[in-house]
């Protein structure tokens, strides 16, 4: 009961340490930082490839492994790696030791997955390389529809006008829209008349290729005035792109192969 003796002899004294105490409780509460999720210094950095038709199997074997083998040969202070495999989809995850640099370790991780770019099936992009934290864990999950817009437009409402809208906002982060019916043209090929022709998938490839060029055009004066010249190039209307021959040849014309759209017209020969 000493204390008790004490803070009865020294009343002014106990009230001061009253006081300071609530004092600096008050001015820690106001200055300590505080967030939803707080930063969390976890060495691990994830790894998305992205290539939409390949199944999960050649996911994996094409894609997948290549890239754990490079990581895991090319990347110091690694600890383990595991990954998943969908279709179309492989994600990475690389485990450091505790006492790595993370931001050498990104930089690691993100000229690999540039270097082995060659090696990958032709169009794979580059991955999503992101370090994972506590702000990676969504915590919003929107859903659009509609009944008088298509899939097609639902995507395209959904990255360019709702991503735009909400990523001005301090500390999100907005991964591309799941599902829909992105924008791109399919060809299907017709192998009876590839054979009877003989084209290969490769010449269609290099034919489709070589009609939907960017170039850079110009400007032409006549007398007073210029004018900016435009290049047929690349057609806009994608009908247009339909008509492209594969190959020179005096034969009579034929169709090959027919196009598809996603949510931009009919099928066309």
């Amino acid at each position: 009961m000493w204390i008790v003796r004490l803070a009865l002899r020294r009343p002014y004294t106990f009230v001061v340490m009253g006081l300071v105490i609530l004092l600096l409780g008050v001015l820690a509460i106001v200055t300590t930082p505080t967030d939803i999720f707080p930063e969390i210094d976890i060495p691990v950095v994830s790894v998305i490839w992205n290539y939409d038709g390949l199944t999960a199997e050649d996911m994996a074997s094409r894609i997948t492994t290549f890239s754990e083998y490079t990581i895991s040969s090319a990347v110091s202070d690694v600890r383990s790696i595991e990954s998943q495999t969908y279709p179309g989809v492989g994600v990475i995850k690389i485990y450091f030791q505790p006492n790595v640099n993370v931001e050498g370790a990104l930089a690691q991780v993100t000229a690999v997955s540039q270097t082995i770019l060659r090696r990958m099936p032709p169009g794979a992009v580059p991955p999503f390389i992101l370090q994972y934290n506590a702000s990676s864990v969504p915590i919003i999950q929107l859903a659009l529809g509609g009944k008088t817009l298509s899939e097609a437009q639902l995507y395209d409402y959904g990255i360019y006008r709702i991503r735009q809208q909400v990523a001005p906002i301090q500390g999100i982060t907005l991964p591309l829209p799941y599902g829909g019916k992105p924008r791109q043209i399919m060809v299907d090929l017709d192998p009876q008349a590839l054979l009877a022709k003989s084209i290969s998938a490769a010449d269609v490839s290099a034919a489709v290729s070589l009609q939907n060029l960017t170039l850079p055009s110009g400007s032409v004066k006549l007398g007073p005035r210029e004018y900016r010249v435009s290049l047929n190039s690349s057609p806009t209307p994608w009908p247009r792109s339909t008509t492209c021959p594969s190959r020179s040849s005096t034969a009579p014309r034929s169709t090959c192969a027919t196009w598809r759209t996603s949510g931009m017209g009919p099928p066309s020969r």
